[in-house]
């Protein structure tokens, strides 16, 4: 059976997944293109528009940020090998890596002191002890 290629928001919406309040959202900022309208003023979507969704949806889940999303969305739909939307991930993914590198260090360098000043604590009450 074949689905209509136009969509109302609450069939985009479970097709995607998602509620038509983030549907809405996201058009609000500029992430998603609004639907265009018709007579009544019902919104129509297509399948460009439910890509787009799921797109969205897959670059979340690999940790993007809805900012960074925005300036990629659109090179995976203007370039049609999707190569150069997945270097810009790419350099984004290789960025969070190298931050949260730096992060981890910043922790075990803290869990460290924390050892260290629990050792020195525990020590200092068994000497008040002895006393």
């Amino acid at each position: 059976m074949m689905q209509s290629s136009r969509m109302q928001i609450g069939e985009l919406a479970a097709r995607a997944g998602v509620s038509h309040r983030t549907i809405h959202y996201y058009e609000r900022i500029g992430l998603f293109a609004p639907a265009e309208r018709e007579g009544a003023g019902y919104r129509y979507y297509d399948e460009t528009s439910l890509k787009r969704l799921e797109k969205i949806a897959v670059l979340k889940s690999l940790g993007l940020t809805l900012e960074e999303i925005a300036g990629v969305i659109d090179l995976y739909f203007s370039d049609g090998t999707g190569i150069r939307g997945k270097e810009k991930v790419l350099a984004l993914l290789e960025a969070q890596l190298t931050k949260t590198d730096a992060q981890l260090s910043e922790l075990t360098r803290f869990k460290n002191d924390l050892v260290a000043n629990i050792e020195r604590m525990t020590g200092l009450i068994a000497a008040a002890r002895k006393a």
